[in-house]
């Protein structure tokens, strides 16, 4: 059983821990459990309900009255306040729900929603990236369910590639050939796949070598394919053993190529040492080099 901390519910949901212990004791919103020590812990039936009950408070309704919701009356009062088609915390919460409960029609549904309202590329940018920067850290440390991160990852990726795989051929005169890969133990690959179908769109060759690349399978692809530019990057450098090291070895072993870094690579100021590495913290960013 997923166990989350009065501080991870605040994170996710909005609502103060504070206003929280006030709502437990005031109205019995949720119960929480308690460990040996006494300290509250909560599992994700009790996240989802309070990510439920923080739409519709955050709505304008009181919490007095939220409080004598039955749980599909909650669920109803969300879907309700979610069917217009503009992004808005409100939809991240909702997607959260959907995803905590494993709902596959629910996630599916938030995004086909979203693409016909705004497009596939403003759907990641709007939806998907600020629901997983919410609740990403927690699955990355292990805190978060992670029967829930494989099934979202799943559903994106598999969007993600059919997106990718209904693009035309390289079409750009001045096209660049582009290698893509993540380094060695890191296995988010969201992002990296989200790049890799904006730089496909704009008409450039991509090699996509995906996740754990070792750097000898990626020395091996670079001399057998030429390419002009690298993009990697990780969620965090704990990935990564001593990363300013392979950021060294990086810009020294490709010194004719552009190295794009993303993720905790970016934030590295190790970079501004070498003249082939590049930060690329939005879509802004990448459109640059291309």
């Amino acid at each position: 059983m997923t166990h989350y901390t009065l501080y991870e519910l605040e994170k996710i949901t909005g609502i103060l821990a504070a206003t929280i212990r006030v709502w437990e004791r005031r109205y019995n919103i949720i119960i929480p459990k308690r460990t040996g020590t006494n300290r509250r812990w909560y599992d994700d039936n009790d996240l989802r309900r309070l990510i439920n009950i923080s739409i519709i408070y955050h709505n304008g309704i009181k919490i007095s009255k939220i409080a004598k919701y039955t749980e599909s009356e909650l669920i109803a009062k969300v879907n309700y306040m979610t069917r217009d088609s503009v992004i808005s915390d409100t939809h991240i919460k909702s997607l959260i729900v959907a995803v905590l409960s494993f709902n596959g029609n629910a996630v599916n549904e938030i995004l086909l929603r979203s693409v016909i309202s705004i497009g596939f590329e403003e759907t990641f940018s709007s939806l998907i990236f600020p629901f997983l920067r919410r609740i990403g850290i927690m699955w990355h440390t292990g805190s978060a369910n992670t029967g829930a991160e494989h099934f979202i990852t799943n559903i994106l990726r598999g969007k993600l590639i059919a997106a990718i795989d209904s693009l035309p051929s390289a079409s750009n005169p001045k096209r660049k050939r582009v290698i893509m890969y993540l380094p060695d133990n890191e296995l988010h690959e969201i992002g990296l796949l989200f790049y890799s179908y904006l730089i496909r769109k704009l008409g450039h060759e991509v090699l996509y070598l995906g996740q754990a690349t070792p750097f000898s399978a990626l020395t091996e692809a670079s001399e057998k394919w030429h390419s002009d530019i690298f993009v990697t990057g990780v969620l965090s450098e704990l990935s990564i053993f001593k990363p300013e090291g392979y950021l060294h070895n990086l810009s020294t072993t490709f010194r004719s190529q552009k190295i794009l870094l993303s993720g905790s690579l970016a934030d590295n100021p190790v970079i501004e040492k070498y003249k082939n590495l590049y930060p690329i913290r939005s879509v802004s960013d990448l459109r640059k080099h291309f």
